[in-house]
C-alpha cells in the first residue's frame, strides 16, 4: 500500500468559495507530503514503501437536460454540461487558477443549482509536478539515486495527459465519468513546466491576452513600451515581466497593492537568463490578469503549436498573431496589412488532431476588434483603410522556400484558394485556437512578395521596420484594449463549442 497523507472522504457543496477551499486544503496536504518525502529522499534516507498523494477532483451529478439558466449567464457558451450524468475533473494549481475555478464553480451551481462534490481523485500527482518554481533538489542526486525514484514516487504518466477531450475523440468508458474540463490536473502541471523551460517565466505571470510574434523586433519595441509604461504612475500595468522573471514595477505602486501578484512582486524580482529561452516571454501586468503577454515564437509551425498547446492549459481570453507575410497580390505595397477571414493548412503539424476537413471560422469580435484598431491606429476610416489593409484568406506552409518548388505547384493551390498572403505559423495558431477554444485572430504585414520579385534588401529590410513595427504592435495592443472593454464573455464564441461541450471555460 503507498503512503499517502490522511484520506479526506468526498463532500458536498453548494457555495463555489467553500469547494474551492476544499480543494486547496486537499492539494496542499498531497504537495506537502510529497515535498517532505522527496527531501527525506535526496538526503539518503531509505523510505519505508511507495510516496504517494493525489490530486483534488470536483464532481457534479445532473439528472434533467434543463438549466436553471439566470439572466446574466444566458449568452454564455460556458459553465453548465450537456444533459444528465455525472461529470468530473481533476484540479491542480488552486493557487494559480483560483479565480478560474471559482468562476467555473459559481456557474455550475447558478446554472444547474446542484451540489458540488469535491474530493480526492485516484490520479496520482507525479513528483515532478510537487516541485515548487525555484527546486532544483533531484540535481544533487547521483543517476544512480534518480533512477531509484520511480521505485518510490510516481512519475508522469502520459495516459493521463493526452488531448482526447479537446481533440473530441474521448470516448467514456461504460461506468466512467464525463469529462468537466478540457484538461486533466496532470495536463496542466505538464504544460506549466514547459510553459517555464520554453519561455524563460513562471507561468504566474502570463496574462489572459496573448500576442504571438515571429519576429524579435516587435519583441524590441513591446519591451520598449513596457518600460516606458512602469515609468508612468498612472498606468493601468502594474508591472513589467521579461525571461528570467525579471520584475519591473510600476512607478510608486505600494508593496502590497497589488492583489494576486502582491507576493510576486514583493518577492524575488529574478535573474536575467545567460541566455534567451527558445520562445521568451514578456508581460504587460494587470492586477486582473487582462493585461498583455508577447511570445516570440520563432519562425515555423512547429513551434506555433507547441507554445499554444502549452499556453491554452491557462484558459486565456484571447490569442493573436502580429508577424511578417509575404504578399500574393501584385496590388499589395510592403508594409500593407492582412487581416485572415480564413486559412489554407498546409503546416501539417496539427493534421493528426484536427483533420483538415475541419473548417477555421474567423470570429466576428476579434475581426472587427482588429479592424477598428487598424482605423484608430493609422487614422484611415472608410474606403481609405483598404488602401493597406486587405482582409482575406492567409495559406501556411512548413517549407520556407515553397517558392522554389518545380512547376509552380504550391502557386497553383494558393491562387486556387484565393489566398493573399502567405506565412509559417498563422494557420496554426488559429487552428490550435479553435481546437483548444481559445479565441483568435490573425493580423499580418506584406515585408515581401517574392511572385513579383520583390524581395527585402538590407536597406529596405531597415527602412520597413522602423516604419511598421511600432505601428503594428500598437494596433495589436489597442486591439487587446478593445477586447477587453467589451468584457470577456462575449469573447468565448459558441462557434469554438461542440455538440456536448465540456463545462469549464
Amino acid at each position: 500500500m503507498p503512503y499517502m497523507p490522511p484520506f479526506a472522504p468526498p463532500a458536498n457543496y453548494t457555495n463555489a468559495a467553500e469547494a474551492l477551499d476544499r480543494v486547496r486544503t486537499i492539494y496542499d496536504e498531497g504537495l506537502a507530503h510529497l515535498r517532505d518525502a522527496m527531501l527525506r529522499f535526496v538526503a539518503g534516507e531509505s523510505l519505508p514503501g511507495r510516496m504517494r498523494a493525489c490530486y483534488p477532483f470536483v464532481r457534479v451529478h445532473t439528472h434533467t437536460v434543463s438549466r436553471q439558466t439566470v439572466p446574466a449567464n444566458a449568452g454564455l457558451s460556458y459553465g453548465f454540461v450537456a444533459g444528465p450524468g455525472r461529470y468530473e475533473t481533476t484540479l491542480t494549481r488552486p493557487d494559480l487558477f483560483s479565480r478560474y475555478y471559482a468562476e467555473q464553480f459559481r456557474l455550475l451551481l447558478e446554472n444547474h443549482q446542484i451540489e458540488l462534490e469535491v474530493g480526492t481523485s485516484s490520479q496520482p500527482i507525479p513528483i515532478h509536478f510537487s516541485f515548487a518554481e525555484n527546486d532544483h533538489i533531484e540535481g544533487t542526486m547521483s543517476a544512480d539515486r534518480r533512477a531509484l525514484m520511480r521505485d518510490v514516487f510516481d512519475l508522469p504518466d502520459l495516459h493521463a495527459m493526452d488531448d482526447g477531450i479537446a481533440n473530441g475523440t474521448h470516448e467514456a468508458r461504460p461506468g466512467e465519468m464525463q469529462p468537466l474540463a478540457l484538461f486533466t490536473a496532470a495536463r496542466v502541471d505538464y504544460s506549466l513546466h514547459r510553459l517555464r523551460h520554453y519561455t524563460g517565466t513562471a507561468p504566474e505571470w502570463f496574462q489572459n491576452f496573448v500576442l504571438f510574434t515571429n519576429y524579435q523586433f516587435y519583441i524590441d519595441e513591446f519591451v520598449r513600451l513596457g518600460h516606458e509604461a512602469m515609468m508612468d504612475e498612472n498606468s493601468e500595468y502594474i508591472a513589467f515581466v521579461e525571461p528570467g522573471n525579471v520584475v519591473t514595477r510600476r512607478r510608486g505602486l505600494p508593496p502590497g497593492k497589488a492583489g494576486f501578484f502582491s507576493t510576486l512582486l514583493d518577492g524575488s524580482q529574478g535573474t536575467p537568463p545567460p541566455r534567451l529561452p527558445q520562445m521568451p516571454a514578456y508581460h504587460l501586468v494587470r492586477e486582473d490578469h487582462s493585461g498583455i503577454t508577447m511570445v516570440n515564437i520563432g519562425v515555423g509551425p512547429a513551434n506555433a503549436k507547441t507554445i499554444t498547446d502549452h499556453i491554452a492549459v491557462l484558459r486565456p481570453h484571447a490569442w493573436m498573431m502580429l508577424g511578417h507575410c509575404a504578399g500574393l497580390r501584385p496590388s499589395q505595397q510592403l508594409g500593407d496589412y492582412v487581416l485572415a477571414h480564413a486559412y489554407v493548412r498546409e503546416d501539417h503539424v496539427l493534421d493528426e488532431e484536427l483533420p483538415l476537413w475541419v473548417p477555421i471560422p474567423a470570429l466576428s469580435e476579434i475581426q472587427l476588434a482588429l479592424e477598428k484598431a487598424v482605423a484608430d491606429v493609422t487614422g484611415f476610416q472608410g474606403p481609405e483603410l483598404k488602401t493597406i489593409m486587405r482582409t482575406g484568406t492567409v495559406a501556411s506552409t512548413d517549407n520556407r522556400n515553397w517558392e522554389l518548388l518545380p512547376n509552380n505547384t504550391p502557386q497553383r493551390r494558393f491562387s486556387q484558394s484565393r489566398a493573399v498572403a502567405l506565412d509559417m505559423e498563422s494557420a496554426t495558431i488559429a487552428a490550435n485556437g479553435f481546437r483548444f477554444r481559445v479565441p483568435y485572430g490573425t493580423l499580418l504585414c506584406v515585408s515581401d512578395k517574392p511572385l513579383h520579385g520583390e524581395i527585402k534588401l538590407p536597406g529596405m529590410a531597415n527602412h520597413f521596420y522602423r516604419e511598421r513595427v511600432e505601428q503594428h504592435l500598437r494596433i495589436g495592443m489597442a486591439a487587446i484594449d478593445i477586447l477587453r472593454s467589451e468584457g470577456s464573455s462575449r469573447l468565448h464564441s459558441r462557434k469554438l463549442r461542440s455538440f456536448a461541450e465540456v463545462a469549464f471555460q
